[in-house]
């Protein structure tokens, strides 16, 4: 996985299923507090990474907005978008898709991990422009503001395009994170930061800490290779190790 830097940090960064697998040629583009909208992305390319053994076919693309990211889950010719972001995000999510060679049209599953305005404010901007189911966990969807579609409730358990919904409660009541077992991808929102060092949910801006610190050891049970949390960068060497280090401090 690479990073640019591009106009005024704004970047998009390319990344594969895992560390190691090939990432194909793709332009490349946190903090708590929202601190305004998305602000357009530059074009430019950058090398692959190196490849590796396995047959992960996964690929994923951060829309980094400076203060908290999205991500596109790319599968063969679709997408699923997790997270949209501030209001206005809109024309940086729309960066992010052209840079992988794709429209919106090819958008067909849009997660919100949950109801925070920095994760869901985008959504309804996005929305009359994507032929996509949206989901959000069920204990957040009355407070996400979805554009007049109708949002579908996930929990635990439940499986879509592939990828897990994992219940991480916590940071909010339906906070949600996403899974793919295969290539041991975490799409994990405000459940982990990475700002400096891995943590898990920031404490004032969580409804039950003790739910948030349970969310974490559960992550720490899966078999995770890379972690990209809301905040801060991808996380895709030692995911793992650092995930459980850090259960273990709670």
């Amino acid at each position: 996985m690479s990073d640019l830097r591009l106009n005024r940090r704004l970047l998009l960064t390319a990344g594969s299923g895992v560390l190691g697998v090939t990432v194909l040629n793709t332009v490349t583009g946190c903090s708590d507090t929202p601190k305004g909208p998305a602000k357009r992305p530059a074009s430019s390319a950058v090398p692959p990474a190196p490849a590796a053994s396995g047959n992960v076919t996964g690929d994923w693309r951060r829309v980094d907005l400076e203060y908290v990211s999205v991500y596109l889950l790319i599968r063969g010719g679709e997408v699923a978008v997790v997270d949209t972001g501030n209001p206005g995000s809109g024309e940086s999510v729309e960066q992010g898709l052209t840079a992988a060679g794709l429209k919106w049209d090819a958008v067909k599953h849009v997660f919100l991990t949950h109801q925070h305005q920095d994760h869901a404010g985008g959504l309804a901007e996005i929305v009359p422009r994507v032929p996509a189911t949206l989901y959000a966990g069920v204990d957040d969807i009355s407070s996400i503001n979805a554009g007049g579609k109708t949002l579908k409730p996930v929990k635990d358990g439940d499986e879509v395009f592939g990828l897990q919904i994992i219940g991480t409660p916590g940071h909010t009541l339906g906070h949600v994170s996403i899974f793919e077992p295969g290539t041991g991808v975490l799409v994990a929102g405000d459940a982990l930061r990475n700002l400096n060092v891995l943590e898990g949910a920031a404490p004032l801006y969580t409804a039950d800490q003790t739910q948030a610190d349970a969310s974490v050891k559960k992550l720490a049970g899966l078999d995770v290779r890379a972690i990209l949390p809301g905040h801060g960068k991808p996380l895709t060497v030692g995911a793992r190790e650092a995930l459980q280090q850090l259960a273990a401090r709670l």
